[in-house]
């Protein structure tokens, strides 16, 4: 997959000036249909500021950017102990950014710097059953599916079908 060229697309870390957009952006439903719960709801400043500050320090987490605006997130989060060389992938991007390989194109770059930067060896990522947008990323960057698990998630009062998704870096 070719990267889209480094003016239309970046990642960097969490600034403050992303607070507003963040808030904007995590307070779409269609944004948060297949996120995880953790992220609060209604999603407040308060919640932005804790993150950028705080929470997007855990891993290696990156603001995604389409000509310098904010489009979403990308990140791998380490795993403990005999994990240790695992990382858990995940990654949105604001509803006016889906469709243009955006999400591919920050993905491929992500796995870049995770080989260069991390000891990663393999990487992973759940995706909801019927999120075929985070499906097609996945498999565009090299991923398939490694696991299907009936039922395993619920999320406002429904049940999804969770499917894994995997690939080794190294």
């Amino acid at each position: 997959m070719d990267v889209l060229p480094a003016t239309k697309l970046k990642l960097r870390f969490f600034e403050a000036q992303d607070e507003l957009l963040l808030v904007d952006y995590l307070n779409d439903p269609q944004v948060i249909h297949y996120l995880s719960s953790r992220i609060p709801n209604p999603y407040t400043a308060e919640d932005a500021k804790w993150w950028i500050t705080t929470g997007s320090r855990n891993g290696l987490i990156r603001a995604i950017t389409v000509d310098g605006e904010l489009a979403g997130c990308i990140g791998a989060e380490p795993g403990q102990h005999e994990y240790q060389y695992s990382g858990e992938v995940g990654y949105w991007l604001a509803e006016k950014f889906w469709g243009k390989g955006y999400a591919t194109n920050a993905l491929c770059l992500l796995i870049k710097e995770l080989q260069q930067a991390t000891p990663l060896v393999r990487l992973q990522a759940s995706v909801f059953e019927g999120n075929q947008g985070s499906a097609k990323v996945l498999e565009k960057c090299g991923f398939t599916q490694q696991g299907y698990f009936p039922k395993a998630v619920y999320k406002n009062q429904r049940f999804y079908h969770e499917v894994v998704y995997g690939r080794t870096i190294s």
